[in-house]
């Protein structure tokens, strides 16, 4: 809403976002405050709501698209990837594409295989498309601001379990640059890199870790597009070992993207092999035993970390 209030312009697109609230609530109230010019409920057209924003965009209206779920975004690629991302580059840099694409995505509720997917991986190798994914409150305003202020489309992701999360949050006006790491945890035994909910994974399996005398560094990337190259690479040359944590697909994440990162730019620091911790390879189930199966667990970080502690100690 502060943006809102900031940018008398801007407008906001999407299905049931209106008088409904959206289907998480995150525009609850909205449509009272700043009205139906700029609280546009669309039709039942993903490719649509992403094509109004972003021919808004061109013309000077700094816009957000909401989709209501990540799986939903397949259906406006073509606005996203071949035109919102490449528009001021094939233009010479004489327009911008000021468009938030927000949406939410992951598993935790039984939503089922075309309801909980996490594709975030898909945008990692669109030039022009920047992709943040926040893990706390305090990050999700910061970000989100610095997203709406951006020149770029963003496309903004949100975990649909953390919308319950709860965290500091100040009032008024503050951002958070995309593309910076944050270190969550210093440690010295080991790196941990995760985004999104699986930073909160991350962060209750370097608590555990500590008893067992594994001193955990915790990188929570904040975005995964641009990746922080320097903070990542930094971390590894300090502790010699590297977990990347995702609940995403393993094969084609974003685990294997930092993993190819690490081996090109310091591979003689690393002590032990870079492990990835992800989602299995499977359609989201939906019933909640098999859908926990799915994803990746606090336990199976716990599991990856003893097991380089142990190459380690053997001198791997």
């Amino acid at each position: 809403m502060e943006e809102m209030h900031s940018d008398p312009e801007m407008v906001v697109f999407g299905e049931d976002i209106g008088l409904y609230g959206g289907a998480y609530a995150v525009t609850k109230g909205m449509l009272e405050v700043f009205g139906e010019k700029r609280i546009c409920d669309t039709p039942m057209s993903e490719a649509a709501i992403v094509g109004l924003a972003a021919g808004s965009a061109i013309v000077g209206v700094r816009s957000i698209a909401e989709i209501m779920y990540i799986d939903f975004i397949t259906l406006a690629m073509d606005q996203i990837v071949n035109q919102a991302a490449k528009m001021r580059y094939m233009f010479g840099g004489k327009i911008k594409v000021p468009i938030v694409i927000r949406t939410q995505g992951g598993a935790g509720r039984s939503s089922a295989a075309q309801h909980s997917q996490s594709l975030e991986s898909w945008f990692l190798g669109i030039p022009g498309l920047k992709v943040v994914m926040p893990a706390t409150p305090y990050a999700a305003k910061g970000l989100l601001k610095s997203s709406i202020r951006d020149d770029n489309p963003v496309l903004f992701i949100e975990h649909k379990v953390l919308y319950n999360t709860k965290g500091e949050v100040p009032e008024g006006d503050y951002t958070i640059p995309i593309g910076k790491a944050d270190i969550k945890k210093a440690g010295s035994d080991i790196t941990i890199v995760a985004y999104s909910r699986m930073l909160l994974y991350a962060m209750e399996a370097a608590s555990e870790l500590e008893k067992s005398g594994i001193s955990a560094e915790i990188l929570d990337l904040r975005s995964i597009q641009p990746l922080d190259k320097e903070a990542i690479i930094k971390s590894a040359q300090k502790t010699g070992s590297v977990v990347v944590v995702e609940e995403g697909y393993k094969t084609g994440g974003v685990g294997g993207e930092i993993a190819a990162i690490l081996a090109e730019e310091c591979f003689g620091d690393l002590k032990t092999p870079i492990l990835r911790v992800a989602g299995k390879d499977v359609p989201i189930p939906c019933t909640p035993v098999l859908e926990k199966a799915a994803i990746p667990a606090v336990a199976d970080i716990i599991a990856a970390a003893n097991k380089l502690k142990e190459m380690k100690n053997h001198g791997y």
